[in-house]
């Protein structure tokens, strides 16, 4: 393998692998507060690049498309929660996944009746349209690069705010122990809200940042979120630092085995690393912390 195509195949894996996080970061933390099966959350990631690439073919902005997109699919999630999600925390996770099972089939056919059912494509923002030189005679797309800098930016924020806030030391609370934080007088509906909300907005950002370089779809959220239960259950239920370094490793490893492998072999890729990792450390690889 060359620098050329190592360099290139690194980047992209870690692409992957932001986007990934992204995804993780809210269904880790909604499964690991709420003990929730979220089988819809792939389709907030949906909503957000739908919404987003409807806003910037009418303003012609990417940034205000995702300005506006972020707090709509949050408010979207956050409705959810509120009018159907809320009832089945109770009840077994059959139920949950028969019911958001459901939410994806309600999302799809909204997508259809608002969108219709063809393609929708996004537009490359100018600015990041050209090519960055990692290495002097190694060019790699400026935006691919701008995605893994988001993700960054994101997991950043993400650790000051579960480690340095209020907020954060409930949901840490919520992760561990969530008769305690309810014994406790926490207003446990509101914080779960607030997480839902949350973990759609990430979800939406990955749909956006993903909108430019691939076609939108009905149901494109459903592939990416196989991916995302890989990564959560790798990284340790509850724990957004496991989903982070899960989200690495399965992006770097898909790629590289698309690259190197056969393409059987290629697709087991992600699953026999999980496989190989459970066997080593059967909770995950963070356990139980945020």
């Amino acid at each position: 393998m060359t620098l050329l195509l190592f360099v290139e195949q690194v980047l992209n894996g870690l692409q992957l692998g932001v986007m990934l996080f992204l995804m993780a970061a809210g269904m880790t933390l909604v499964f690991g507060i709420m003990g929730l099966i979220n089988l819809a959350h792939g389709s907030l990631y949906m909503i957000g690049a739908y919404v987003a690439a409807t806003v910037q073919q009418a303003t012609g902005s990417f940034l205000v498309g995702l300005l506006v997109a972020l707090p709509v699919a949050a408010l979207v999630g956050m409705a959810v929660e509120m009018i159907a999600l809320r009832r089945l925390y109770p009840r077994d996770h059959l139920d949950q996944v028969l019911a958001t099972f459901g939410l994806i089939l309600f999302f799809n056919e909204l997508v259809k009746i608002v969108w219709g059912p063809q393609a929708y494509f996004m537009a490359m923002p100018d600015m990041l349209s050209g090519s960055v030189d990692i290495i002097p005679g190694i060019p790699y797309p400026a935006y691919r690069l701008a995605i893994v800098a988001t993700g960054l930016a994101v997991a950043i924020l993400l650790y000051l705010l579960i480690t340095r806030t209020r907020i954060g030391m409930l949901i840490r609370a919520g992760a561990t122990n969530r008769e305690m934080v309810n014994a406790l007088g926490v207003n446990v509906d509101r914080l779960y809200t607030i997480v839902f909300g949350l973990g759609a907005a990430l979800a939406a950002l990955a749909g956006i940042m993903a909108g430019p370089i691939l076609a939108l779809e009905v149901g494109m959220g459903e592939s990416i979120l196989i991916l995302t239960f890989v990564v959560v259950v790798i990284g340790g239920i509850g724990s957004v630092r496991g989903a982070f370094v899960a989200a690495l490793l399965v992006g770097i490893a898909d790629t590289f085995g698309r690259v190197l492998l056969p393409p059987a072999i290629a697709e087991m890729t992600i699953y026999i690393l999980m496989a190989a990792i459970l066997v080593w450390r059967p909770q995950g690889l963070f356990p139980a912390h945020a």
